[in-house]
């Protein structure tokens, strides 16, 4: 018989993971990984002002993310620079900026920070499982609305704008959307690996899938069965449970390479 911390460590899991892959797909699609690292080391800042004024850290992780995204944005729009070389930017200066923050501050909160950067699912409250359903929810929701002109968006962004395609709207609810779970997901594997959690149950699917639309309900799943997988490994193993989330969902990636050619030659044959 499971423990209590336990199913709400696998609920919670599950949440994250199920909500994480469908969005992971827009980021391979579009290559963004580097906004999704961008967004995990903003979220450093984001801990460091919660902590500091006495709010929760998930609500500055994810007011930082969103306020980068929106940076991001308009920086693309009055700066000659490339993208990449901007994510840089904000990417470090986040991070560096959290770090001096928390050193000002001259505060101790290393227990705590160090759950934050590497997750501590086991920890998770009954409204913790409550609060993650119910925004996953929300927020596949919004995703299935705005799916159409993301897809759009992705496969031609002049065409799109020309088609009345609501490109900007579209990439800002887009935009937040990542800040949610970039924010739930740190509590699930922290805020240094929760990337992982967006891109590598994505890339999984991509090679398993014939449309988008496959391709995300995949990654979903492969989501969901990496977070379970990896929380019994953690428990089995006795290793820290977001690593083993990490690790599992790696595991799941190698798997779909060699199903791929498999696939490809019963296709032929």
């Amino acid at each position: 018989m499971l423990d209590d911390f336990f199913v709400r460590a696998l609920l919670v899991a599950a949440g994250v993971g199920c909500v994480a892959g469908p969005l992971g797909c827009f980021l391979l699609w579009r290559r963004m990984a580097y906004f999704g690292d961008t967004m995990a080391h903003s979220a450093l800042l984001g801990i460091a002002l919660g902590m500091i004024l006495g709010t929760s850290p998930v609500l500055g992780v994810f007011a930082i993310a969103f306020l980068t995204a929106l940076a991001l944005l308009f920086l693309q729009r009055v700066v000659h620079l490339a993208s990449d070389t901007l994510l840089g930017i904000l990417s470090h200066s986040a991070l560096a900026l959290g770090v001096v923050i928390l050193a000002i501050s001259g505060s101790s909160y290393g227990h705590d920070l160090l759950s934050y950067l590497f997750g501590d699912v086991l920890a998770v409250s009954r409204g913790d499982v409550f609060m993650v359903w119910i925004g996953g929810l929300f927020c596949l929701v919004v995703l299935t609305y705005i799916w159409h002109p993301l897809v759009a968006l992705t496969v031609h962004e002049d065409l799109a704008r020309a088609e009345g395609s609501p490109v900007e709207r579209s990439q800002i609810i887009y935009m937040l959307l990542i800040a949610g779970a970039v924010a739930a997901g740190m509590k699930v594997v922290g805020v240094l690996l929760v990337v992982a959690l967006l891109i590598i149950p994505a890339a999984a699917a991509q090679s398993l899938s014939r449309t988008p639309e496959q391709m995300a309900v995949l990654a979903a799943v492969i989501g969901m069965i990496s977070s379970g997988g990896g929380l019994f490994g953690s428990l089995v193993l006795d290793v820290p449970s977001g690593p083993s989330i990490v690790v599992m969902a790696l595991l799941l990636f190698l798997v779909s390479l060699v199903i791929q050619p498999l696939r490809r030659a019963l296709d032929f044959a």
